[in-house]
């Protein structure tokens, strides 16, 4: 009787260890303390091997050929054939710009770059009514761990959120570790770990909250998916053990 008793009391604190806290996987569980800012949209600064779209129009079209990379492939205008005649930006933070020659990107946003490559026109008395428009053609996010579907992600929007990156990923598993995300980026020469509670909305006004080009988001396990991750391998094949030993018990002393 004391070793059916020792089995059946093993079993229940089997399914207890298996059971997930609500609070380990609801998203912003204080959103009804949030208070309301005003968003701050922040452009980020191009870096070293960025590819650049650079296009310049002039009201008289013709004018502004010789300052536009030639289009290859017959106009085809495929994300992956723009990146082809892009720009490229060196590791000494500078593009190759047709006429103008050699323009410094270091510390510049694309809207900063865009205007000084209009003002070099102007006042250089290149063009005049000059408009330049400048996207960056390789921004990607990079999702590991305990997501849907780990992988690199490429994005073309101007700014896109740690929530949206996420949702590109399919979400995180139910074993996802929520309040405590690793968000890698590279800025400037730097690299930092940042570390993100999903439970709370702590983090959404600051500068985590948007996604910067080459991020890379790691999703690690819960304790409860770490704990079945052993010897054993999970929850369901320790409870099979359980229930084979709870029946040998029940047979032996029958």
């Amino acid at each position: 009787m004391m070793y059916k008793n020792s089995i059946i009391l093993l079993i229940i604190l089997a399914f207890t260890q298996s059971c997930v806290s609500k609070k380990k996987i609801l998203y912003f569980q204080d959103a009804e303390n949030y208070n309301v800012e005003n968003i701050v949209y922040e452009n980020s600064k191009i870096q070293p091997n960025d590819i650049l779209s650079i296009i310049v129009t002039t009201p008289i079209p013709e004018a502004s050929i010789p300052y536009n990379l030639p289009t290859l492939g017959g106009g085809t205008f495929s994300i992956e054939a723009l990146k082809l005649q892009g720009y490229l930006v060196s590791e000494d933070d500078t593009i190759d710009f047709p006429v103008l020659g050699e323009i410094s990107s270091k510390g510049m946003t694309t809207d900063s770059l865009q205007n000084d490559i209009t003002k070099r026109l102007e006042e250089g008395g290149h063009l005049k009514d000059a408009t330049v428009n400048v996207r960056l053609l390789n921004a990607k996010v990079t999702i590991l761990g305990e997501v849907m579907r780990p992988g690199t992600f490429s994005f073309t929007e101007q700014t896109i959120t740690l929530p949206q990156a996420l949702g590109y990923s399919g979400d995180l598993t139910i074993v996802g570790k929520r309040n405590d995300i690793l968000l890698i980026r590279e800025e400037n020469g730097i690299r930092s770990i940042n570390h993100i509670d999903l439970t709370t909305t702590d983090w959404i006004n600051s500068s985590l909250y948007y996604i910067k080009p080459n991020d890379v988001i790691v999703v690690n396990p819960n304790n409860t998916k770490v704990k079945s991750a052993g010897f054993i391998g999970n929850a369901g094949i320790v409870l099979t053990i359980l229930s084979l030993l709870l029946t040998s018990v029940v047979l032996i002393t029958n």
